[in-house]
C-alpha cells in the first residue's frame, strides 16, 4: 500500500462581516475562524484548518486503485 498526502490543495471558504469582526468558514470542512478584517479571518482560517488537518489520519490505498479522484456533484432539491 501507498500512503497519500495532500489530499486538499485547496479549499473553499466563505467570509461574511457580523458586527465588527470578519467570519470565515471552510466550506468543504466545519472549520471556522474570525478576525479584525477579512484578511485576518482568512489567515486564521488557514492556519486553523493546517491544525485540523495536521492530525487526521493518513489515507491508505491499495495499488490496485490508480484513478482516485475528488469530485463535486450539483444536486436540485425543493
Amino acid at each position: 500500500m501507498r500512503t497519500v498526502k495532500n489530499i486538499y490543495h485547496k479549499l473553499s471558504a466563505l467570509v461574511w462581516q457580523e458586527g465588527g469582526i470578519y467570519v470565515a468558514k471552510g466550506i468543504e470542512v466545519e472549520v471556522a475562524s474570525q478576525g479584525s478584517t477579512k484578511k485576518e479571518a482568512l489567515q486564521n482560517l488557514q492556519e486553523a484548518l493546517e491544525l485540523y488537518f495536521e492530525n487526521e489520519p493518513q489515507l491508505n490505498i491499495s495499488s490496485s486503485f490508480h484513478d482516485i479522484s475528488l469530485e463535486k456533484v450539483d444536486i436540485q432539491y425543493a
